[in-house]
């Protein structure tokens, strides 16, 4: 598979690149971000991965988050993929939450967004093996994380294939798309109005009914902006019932933006580095 350099950047004694590529799960040109920590220039690295929110791109984390420092500091790369399908013959929607920027980390059953998002598929299998073959990137040491959509997307994807990542954490996750808003819109347009389709993305169900092997980590501003649509308390609720190890942290005084990320990114990446070191 054709790899693109975009640009790469010498950033903390490592190498912060941009690539695209042709996906053949999403049928588009597909751009991502990866940091490579100065280890990498002598082995293979683990790999952690950041899952970015509603309306953004790969660049959105990759310039905001603070994570590169952390992330040479532990010697492993981080990966900054894009939320979505794009191009002018993509699927879109005039909402900001669906469509274009808002791939919910799912694979679409339904038209006209089937043919282009299968965000699942190229997340878990085909970014993962196009990285590993292109870069120095151990498979077998991964860990992920995310903000809001994407936090979502990262519990989810862990606790449905806990032998692929070792370890997992989120920042701010709808943890309940279920039953909000941020979720019921999405997943019955892309996967239909049988809600028993959408157990499979939904963090608290995925919790309650088979949590994760290890330890999870998840950070909430306690003055998010959109705690109603992000439903935390049932997730921790879930979390509790199920005496799933971990932690799970209500941040005083924060909100929902990457001030609040850029906070707590340090204790992520370190927690993600113990695990897969």
């Amino acid at each position: 598979m054709t790899l693109e350099t975009i640009s790469e950047n010498r950033s903390f004694a490592g190498t912060q690149g941009v690539y695209r590529h042709r996906s053949q799960s999403t049928g588009t040109d597909m751009t991502f971000g990866l940091y490579l920590p100065e280890a990498a220039q002598f082995g293979r690295v683990p790999v952690l991965w950041y899952l970015s929110g509603l309306t953004c791109t790969h660049e959105n984390a990759m310039t905001k988050a603070a994570a590169q420092q952390w992330c040479d500091e532990a010697g492993i790369a981080i990966i900054f993929p894009d939320t979505s399908p794009r191009g002018e013959d993509v699927a879109d929607d005039e909402a900001y939450d669906l469509g274009k920027g808002a791939g919910f980390y799912v694979n679409a059953t339904q038209v006209p967004w089937k043919p282009n998002f299968q965000m699942w598929q190229y997340i878990v299998h085909e970014l993962p093996e196009l990285v590993s073959d292109n870069f120095a990137i151990d498979r077998d040491a991964m860990g992920i994380t995310g903000h809001s959509m994407g936090g979502h997307g990262a519990l989810t994807i862990a606790m449905t294939h806990p032998d692929r990542y070792r370890s997992v954490s989120a920042f701010a996750p709808i943890a309940n798309p279920t039953q909000s808003d941020w979720g019921r819109k999405q997943l019955s347009a892309y996967l239909g109005d049988d809600e028993a389709a959408w157990r499979a993305h939904d963090a608290t169900l995925l919790m309650t009914e088979h949590g994760y092997p290890g330890e999870v980590l998840i950070d909430q501003g306690s003055s998010d902006q959109f705690l109603d649509l992000l439903k935390p308390e049932a997730l921790a609720h879930a979390m509790m019932a199920r005496r799933q190890p971990g932690q799970f942290r209500m941040q005083p005084g924060y909100d929902h933006s990457y001030f609040f990320v850029q906070s707590f990114m340090a204790d992520h990446v370190m927690w993600h580095a113990e695990r897969l070191l």
